[in-house]
């Protein structure tokens, strides 16, 4: 199994053991609270960093398998093929799965809602962190319009959010994509202020995850829901 595959089936495992431990709130993308989840989150930061093989814990981790036998769980198999078609499963999967219950039916149209759910609860809190830096007397004045610039990025985020649910609602196929479409250059923006600037973003790690997961959507949304 390749080190993509592998990585996935961590998140995934990390996402159901966290999941089946909480209550029925959704959970912070990065939420490690249990020591079950917490050792697989250490895991996977372990996988991030070194070639497979690898040793955790003094044990050499070869396979999912090896996994599995520490740690036994099932991943959903239809979660894994839908987030594998993006260009980015193992986010689509980490961010998809605190939106998800034993109830939802594991399809496209599922997994992009609560795409759309997690990409809604990671742009409130990039919102907020650049709203505190804005008004923050000691942020360099330079970086306060491009904070401005972020805020309003971000707003039109959550308006497009709004909207893609609403075409969602009316089975409209055309306003989603377009919604999603709007998100991938929105998402850009505040970055891109930044770096026209040739100053460091504050928020860079929270830009690379919201983009992921506006990436992810757009492409379940236009290649993999049908009405």
């Amino acid at each position: 199994m390749g080190i993509n595959h592998f990585i996935i089936a961590l998140i995934s495992l990390t996402c159901l053991f966290s999941f089946s431990a909480s209550t029925n709130a959704p959970l912070p993308l990065s939420d490690a609270s249990s020591p079950t989840s917490s050792k697989l989150h250490d895991m996977i930061e372990v996988m991030f960093e070194s070639p497979s093989p690898f040793a955790f814990d003094g044990t050499t981790l070869e396979s999912i398998d090896d996994v599995l036998s520490i740690l036994p769980g099932s991943v959903d198999p239809a979660l894994q093929k839908i987030c594998g078609n993006t260009d980015h499963p193992v986010e689509c999967i980490k961010a998809t799965m605190p939106f998800l219950d034993e109830k939802t039916p594991i399809e496209p149209l599922s997994i992009l809602k609560a795409g759309i759910e997690a990409m809604d609860n990671q742009t409130k809190d990039a919102l907020a962190e650049v709203t505190k830096l804005s008004m923050d007397p000691t942020t360099p004045k330079n970086a306060v319009p491009i904070l401005q610039k972020c805020i309003d990025v971000y707003n039109n985020i959550l308006n497009s959010d709004q909207k893609s649910l609403e075409a969602i609602s009316n089975h409209n196929l055309f306003q989603l994509s377009i919604e999603l479409g709007a998100n991938m250059e929105n998402v850009l923006g505040c970055d891109n202020a930044f770096k026209q600037a040739k100053l460091e973003s504050p928020i860079k790690k929270m830009d690379a995850m919201l983009a992921k997961i506006v990436s992810n959507t757009l492409t379940i949304g236009v290649d993999m829901v049908h009405f």
